[in-house]
């Protein structure tokens, strides 16, 4: 029978999800502990791909399991798994539903603090910056849904059939201080390191380094920057993954960063 896993995950020791021979990664951790449990060998598969030190405080994989068990599962993988990854809910599926190739929707979160404080590291990006022009930031975040092609903002755009990303909603949020900065962004796709290379250009425009129009331009033509700076991995969150048929709050505790600033 096929089982839907709800998970989450601190990515900042982890090498991404992916399984990788000679690295630690999420994926292999995961079926590890599942193959222990129940003494055969067991295999996943993904909602997506994260990079090293990137962050899910919402994960599904799928999971083929024709044995049956008398306990509690959750509560085992949970026992035998390491800190860094939780386990929320395990739902029998009808059928084979794909976790990665049926879903239709994915958003992401983006922490920054731009004060060194030792309590954020690995959960938010550092940038030591002042002065940056928020408006703008918030500007350029607002027309991103208004495009559909993001050949310019990806590293290895020939690799893919298509470019072509349905961004549904885009906006960067302050809070009061304007120590921090929380973006957010939806799709039904991503590109490589297309998120962390959007936020590496926001910050050029709260710099002064990048104008609003030229951003666009960007866009607009499926021109590549000069120079790609990607923004740090450890600030990123996949934070929902929605289905046609399952559609799950994510855990709020679990990402404590966007419930607890003051955001404007």
């Amino acid at each position: 029978m096929r089982y839907f896993v709800h998970i989450g995950y601190n990515g900042v020791k982890y090498n991404g999800w992916q399984k990788q021979p000679g690295i630690m990664n999420v994926q292999g951790v995961l079926e590890n502990a599942l193959s222990q449990i129940f003494k055969t060998p067991l295999f996943i598969n993904g909602c997506g791909r994260t990079d090293a030190r990137v962050h899910a405080s919402q994960f599904f994989f799928h999971v083929d399991i024709e044995q049956e068990w008398d306990f509690d599962l959750v509560f085992r993988l949970n026992k035998v798994l390491p800190p860094a990854i939780a386990v929320f809910d395990i739902i029998a599926m009808e059928g084979t539903p794909h976790a990665r190739f049926d879903a239709v929707q994915r958003s992401y979160d983006y922490f920054i603090h731009t004060y060194k404080d030792p309590f954020l590291t690995g959960l938010s990006s550092f940038y030591l910056l002042q002065d940056l022009d928020f408006a703008k930031m918030q500007q350029a975040a607002a027309v991103l849904p208004h495009y559909k092609d993001y050949r310019a903002f990806c590293t290895s755009p020939d690799k893919y059939e298509h470019t072509l990303c349905y961004v549904r909603s885009a906006g960067l949020k302050v809070s009061h201080n304007g120590d921090n900065i929380h973006f957010n962004i939806s799709s039904n796709r991503f590109l490589s390191k297309m998120i962390r290379i959007i936020m590496g250009e926001l910050l050029k425009i709260g710099k002064g380094e990048l104008s609003v129009d030229q951003f666009e331009h960007y866009l607009a033509n499926r021109q590549t920057p000069p120079l790609l700076t990607p923004a740090h991995p450890e600030g990123l969150y996949l934070s929902k993954v929605t289905y046609p048929y399952l559609n799950l709050a994510p855990r709020k505790e679990f990402s404590l960063l966007a419930n607890t600033r003051a955001w404007q």
